[in-house]
């Protein structure tokens, strides 16, 4: 039992909930985190989602303890991105371009 507790507690650990401009909460899992160009992005899926879309979010630091999380909208970044999280993971995911 205390096995299944931890391992609920570490997915749990996973889980950000993100609110939008609009008020509106969304649970995301943590996958991972990429340093671009000097920039952290965080790489996330939504948890309620049919589909498997992962979201590309831009770190920006606000002071020591709390950051914000900004849409991208450069294709390029984006893309860049995404190929630095499918070669870390080529060997454990499956990917559809």
């Amino acid at each position: 039992m205390e096995n299944e507790e931890i391992q609920q507690n570490e997915e749990q650990q996973n889980i950000l909930t993100l609110t939008d401009e609009n008020g509106v909460d969304t649970d995301f899992e943590y996958l991972d985190s990429v340093d671009y160009n000097g920039k952290e992005y965080l790489v996330l899926i939504p948890v309620e989602a049919i589909a498997t879309e992962i979201v590309i979010l831009e770190v920006e630091p606000v002071d020591e303890e709390t950051e914000n999380y900004l849409s991208v909208s450069d294709e390029n970044t984006l893309n860049a991105v995404y190929d630095i999280f499918k070669e870390r993971y080529k060997d454990i995911l499956t990917f559809e371009d």
